[in-house]
């Protein structure tokens, strides 16, 4: 019996440790603007061990773009950015022991031209929220593009860009997000070459730049589209294929 009781203390610390449900909140804030949730079709998100690689969830975030006066007006190195209401994703992870986790952010999905990735490592303490939650920002610009299907070689034709923040806020001169901030470009591509670049000026709310653009080549080619903000440096390209008739 003396034996066996001297085993007990041995056994217990050799024993399996015991996970703790640990929540885990992501956002995906979109650079200069708010979060990206609903109206832009969600962000994937994939958390990993970032030890191992091994995948722990994956999911969507949710939500709407959040408290525009809080994000847009916040003071302080970290300051408290979300909402109840805000996009997000919610899991929860089984955890023993402090984890470093990994996070891939992948979107907006509703606009397949313009998705960016970014990644972020941070640690999780069993049972353990973070506060705000894990706040990961999302460089780019959202841009759609219209007026490319009838393109005649040697002849102007109307290009039309609609460019966004990544959560979907909008340019408008004067504004949140002033149209006077941002610079937007057409260029025409052959063969990994440029071919023709113009200028393409603000012309309807919201985030509506246009210009014409007149092709030197027939055949096969892509228009680029670059948006850029000229305090920031936050910056999107969509790149759209084209087919040039010749005149």
């Amino acid at each position: 019996m003396k034996r066996l009781m001297a085993l007990i203390p041995m056994l217990l610390v050799a024993g399996p440790a015991w996970a703790e449900p640990t929540p885990v909140k992501v956002h995906a804030i979109s650079q200069d603007a708010k979060f990206i949730g609903d109206s832009m079709g969600g962000v994937e998100v994939v958390l990993r061990d970032a030890q191992t690689g091994k995948m722990l969830a994956k999911g969507l975030t949710v939500g709407g773009t959040g408290d525009t006066k809080k994000i847009m007006e916040a003071v302080g190195r970290s300051p408290m950015l979300t909402t109840p209401d805000a996009a997000h994703y919610s899991t929860t992870l089984d955890i023993s022991v402090p984890t470093l986790v990994k996070v891939e952010l992948r979107g907006p999905l509703g606009r397949p031209l313009t998705m960016q990735r970014a990644t972020s490592e941070r640690w999780l303490v069993p049972g353990i929220s973070a506060g705000d939650g894990w706040v990961v920002e999302l460089p780019g610009l959202a841009i759609e593009v219209d007026g490319v299907s009838a393109m005649i070689a040697g002849r102007a034709a109307t290009v039309t860009a609609k460019v966004g923040l990544m959560c979907g806020c909008p340019i408008t001169p004067g504004g949140l997000w002033d149209a006077a901030d941002y610079e937007v470009t057409a260029e025409l591509h052959r063969k990994g070459e440029k071919s023709e670049r113009t200028s393409l000026a603000f012309s309807a709310a919201p985030g509506l730049f246009s210009s014409a653009i007149t092709p030197g080549f027939s055949g096969k080619g892509e228009l680029w589209i670059v948006a850029r903000n000229i305090r920031t440096g936050n910056a999107g390209v969509a790149r759209v294929p084209v087919r040039i008739a010749k005149p």
